[in-house]
């Protein structure tokens, strides 16, 4: 039987191939927050396209929006407890916005960022094994930092431009690629270098297993700043 969840958008990041993933925590009747929901395609990689997360007066999900989603039934995969597949012709309903004062209701306070096991070539304890991450409860986190340094750079590993967020979270340091396109697109401009961010709540998720290598790799897919950096192609 298809249900809806009302959700504040915490995540609209890009997602291979040529998708989207939008993920957001339920906000209960009283207000308070509840699960975390991430909206999926039934593809093998669960990314949203342009018709499947669309509002119905032909808007798109930004951060902070509140919505009312439809969906179809649960489609948990290991480590992505939190998955739903989306009704596939989109009719998502904006209900509301989130105030940035808010939002520290929905943040997290984990001891750390899920299991600190694994490096890749230019991360920092950005990845683990799927045996590991098996042993998680969920894949998504909203996090608070003082401060996120992004890093626009040419990548020896990737076609193009490539972003990485770094931070400090309980004296632990962390190093991840960076897939929210509003950064992205804030930095493409810019030369290549690091840039600081002050005072930003970071959604971070956690991936499937990558084809590649095998492992579950932890990503920043979104930045939540005040102000909010602009909306521009979402």
């Amino acid at each position: 039987m298809p249900y809806v969840k009302r959700i504040v958008c915490l995540a609209n990041s890009y997602k291979a191939p040529m998708g989207r993933c939008i993920a957001g925590r339920e906000i209960l009747p009283n207000g308070a927050p509840g699960a975390w929901i991430r909206p999926i395609s039934a593809r093998p990689k669960g990314e949203l396209s342009s018709r499947e997360y669309g509002y119905s007066d032909g808007g798109r999900p930004y951060l902070l929006d509140i919505i009312d989603v439809p969906l179809l039934r649960e489609s948990f995969e290991n480590p992505q407890t939190e998955n739903h597949i989306v009704a596939p012709n989109g009719g998502w309903k904006k209900a509301g916005e989130l105030s940035w004062n808010d939002l520290e209701n929905f943040a997290e306070h984990p001891c750390s960022i899920w299991i600190n096991s694994q490096n890749t070539r230019e991360g920092h304890y950005d990845c683990m094994r799927p045996d590991q991450a098996a042993t998680l409860p969920g894949s998504l986190l909203l996090i608070r930092s003082a401060e996120l340094t992004v890093e626009a750079f040419t990548s020896r590993f990737k076609l193009g431009r490539a972003y990485r967020g770094r931070f400090f979270y309980r004296d632990k340091y962390y190093n991840f690629s960076l897939t929210d396109p509003l950064v992205q697109e804030k930095f493409a401009s810019q030369e290549e270098g690091d840039y600081r961010l002050e005072d930003v709540y970071l959604c971070l998720s956690l991936t499937r297993p990558f084809e590649i290598d095998k492992r579950c790799h932890k990503l920043i897919a979104a930045v939540i700043s005040r102000p909010v950096i602009p909306k521009q192609h979402l």
